[in-house]
C-alpha cells in the first residue's frame, strides 16, 4: 500500500501538478484542493491511485476522499507545495445545491445523518467490543483464563460498558457536527438523557413533569433514536436564536436557550417517542408471533436488528423472559433473534472476502471478531449495514431465510445464553433434534447473509472493491 507521501505526490500530479493548485485543506476524510483548471483531473485516474476511496467536485473545490489518514496525507501535501497548514474544516461546510423535496430524496437524507451520526462510532464500538471479545475467550465462558471475580475481569467489562452505555452522549457530539449545529451542545443533550437523577427517577419509576408536562421516564443509556431526533430538533431551534439574539448576548443565551427550549420537546415528546413507538410495534409483533407461525419466526427474524438499533426490541425481550420463565422454553422470539445474529455475522464475513481494500477489509474482519467471538454486533450493523446500506437488505434476508428454517421445525429456546458463537448452546435442553435444528437455521441465516453480501451487497463501482 502506497505510503502518506507517495498519495500526497500521486494525488498532486494527478489533477495537474503543483501549477494546478491555489490552495488546499481538509477535513474529516477528504483532502479538499483549490484548482486553476478543474477539467484537467480525470476522476477515474484519480479514482484509481492506491489510497484514494473516490472523489467529489463540491463547493468550487476539487475533493479526494482518503480516509481517516487524511490529515497526514495532507501535511504531505503542504511540504510537498508549501502550502500553510490549515485546521481541518467542517465537512457541512460544502455548498449544494438545494433539491426538490421527494420521498426518495428525504429518505436518502435520513439515511445520510443516521450514517454519518453513527459512522464516526466505529473506533469506540470496535476498541469496546474487542474488550467484550478478549472476555469472552478469555473469560469463563470459554479458557476460563479471567475469572469473573478477578480485577482484570471488572476492568473490561466496565471499559466495555462505557463504550456501549454512553452511546446518547457520543451520537449528540457527532450528530450534531453533522447536522450543522453545535457539537458540544449535542454532547450535552446526550448527557441531559443520562443524568444520574433521571435514570433513578426511570429505574424506580418516579413521576416526572419538566415545566408541568408529564415526562414519560425512561432508561436512554445505549438508545440510538431519542438522541438522533433531539438533536435534528435542537440544530434548528439553536438556528433560531443564533439568528436574533445580538453576538454580543449569544456566547450566553444561545446555548442557555436552545437547551431550555429543547428540555421539554426533548423529555416530553422526542425522547420517548422511540419507546412509545417500540412498544407498540414490538408488542404487534409479539402478537403475530403467537399466530403467525413459522412466518412470524422469518419476519422478526428479518426485522430483529433494525428493532435493536431503535431500541425497540426490549418489549420483545421482555416478553421473551415472561414466556421463559412460565413455559421452560421460547420458540418464537428468540429463535428469530439469535438468527438476527448469526445472519450480522454473515454480512461482515461477506464483506471482508468481497472487499479489495485493505482498510476495509481489516475493518470488516474487525466486525467479524466482534460479533462472532464477543458478541457484539454494534460495529457490524453502524460500521458496515449504515455505511453501505445494501448490507442491510441482504441481512434481512439472510435471517429470514434461517428463520424460516427454525420457523418450519419448531426450534426452541431451552436457555439464556451468549450472543456470540455459542449462542447455539441456547437450543440445549431439549431433544437432539431441537440442538441440531437450532444449530442449522443460525448457519443458514450465516451463510445466506455472506453470500448475498457477496455478490449483491456492494455497488459495482464501490471504493472498497478495489485494491
Amino acid at each position: 500500500m502506497a505510503t502518506n507521501r507517495e498519495i500526497a505526490e500521486n494525488v498532486l500530479n494527478a489533477v495537474g501538478g503543483l501549477e494546478n493548485v491555489t490552495a488546499a485543506t481538509h477535513c474529516m476524510t477528504r483532502l479538499r484542493l483549490n484548482l486553476k483548471d478543474n477539467s484537467i483531473p480525470n476522476d477515474d485516474e484519480v479514482k484509481a491511485l492506491d489510497g484514494v476511496l473516490g472523489v467529489a467536485r463540491s463547493g468550487g473545490q476539487y475533493q479526494v476522499i482518503i480516509g481517516q489518514n487524511v490529515p497526514k496525507v495532507y501535511a504531505e501535501v503542504c511540504n510537498i507545495g508549501g502550502f500553510t497548514a490549515a485546521a481541518a474544516v467542517d465537512e457541512n461546510l460544502d455548498d449544494k445545491p438545494k433539491e426538490k423535496l421527494t420521498l426518495k430524496s428525504a429518505g436518502s437524507n435520513i439515511m445520510n445523518y443516521l450514517a454519518g451520526s453513527l459512522t464516526p462510532l466505529i473506533p469506540i464500538l470496535i476498541g469496546a467490543a474487542m474488550f467484550k471479545t478478549v472476555l469472552s475467550i478469555l473469560g469463563p465462558d470459554l479458557l476460563n483464563v479471567i475469572t469473573a471475580e478477578s480485577d482484570v475481569y471488572r476492568l473490561f467489562n466496565f471499559v466495555y460498558n462505557a463504550g456501549f452505555f454512553y452511546l446518547p452522549i457520543y451520537i449528540g457530539y457527532t450528530a450534531a457536527k453533522k447536522i450543522g449545529a453545535s457539537p458540544v451542545l449535542g454532547l450535552f443533550m446526550g448527557g441531559i438523557l443520562l443524568a444520574p437523577d433521571f435514570m433513578t427517577m426511570a429505574a424506580e419509576g418516579t413521576p416526572f413533569t419538566v415545566f408541568g408536562i408529564p415526562a414519560m421516564v425512561n432508561n436512554y443509556s445505549q438508545s440510538v433514536l431519542p438522541i438522533i431526533l433531539s438533536v435534528w430538533v435542537m440544530s434548528y431551534v439553536e438556528k433560531f436564536f443564533k439568528k436574533y439574539i445580538p453576538d454580543a448576548l449569544s456566547t450566553i443565551f444561545v446555548p442557555f436557550l436552545t437547551i431550555l427550549v429543547m428540555l421539554p420537546i426533548a423529555l416530553c415528546l422526542l425522547a420517548p417517542a422511540g419507546a412509545f413507538i417500540g412498544q407498540y410495534v414490538s408488542t404487534a409483533l409479539v402478537k403475530f408471533g403467537d399466530v403467525g407461525g413459522f412466518v412470524a419466526v422469518a419476519v422478526i427474524a428479518a426485522l430483529w436488528e433494525f428493532l435493536v438499533m431503535s431500541g425497540m426490541h426490549i418489549v420483545m425481550v421482555v416478553t421473551v423472559m415472561n414466556v421463559y420463565m412460565t413455559t421452560g422454553q421460547e420458540t418464537v422470539i428468540w429463535p428469530a433473534a439469535l438468527c438476527a445474529t448469526a445472519a450480522t455475522f454473515g454480512i461482515a464475513l461477506g464483506a471482508f472476502l468481497r472487499q479489495k481494500n485493505k482498510k476495509e477489509k481489516s475493518l470488516s474482519l474487525g466486525y467479524f471478531i466482534s460479533g462472532f467471538v464477543g458478541g457484539v454486533t454494534e460495529p457490524t450493523l453502524y460500521g458496515l449495514a449504515m455505511k453501505y446500506k445494501k448490507p442491510f437488505i441482504t441481512l434481512a434476508l439472510g435471517a429470514a431465510i434461517g428463520g424460516l428454517y427454525a420457523g418450519i421445525t419448531h426450534t426452541a429456546m431451552y436457555a439464556l445464553g451468549a450472543t456470540n458463537f455459542l449462542m447455539v448452546l441456547c437450543y440445549a435442553g431439549g431433544s437432539t433434534a431441537n440442538l441440531i435444528n437450532g444449530t442449522i437455521s443460525c448457519v443458514i441465516a450465516l451463510l445466506a447473509a455472506c453470500v448475498l453480501t457477496y455478490f449483491f451487497g456492494f455497488d459495482k463501482d464501490d471504493p472498497s472493491l478495489r485494491p
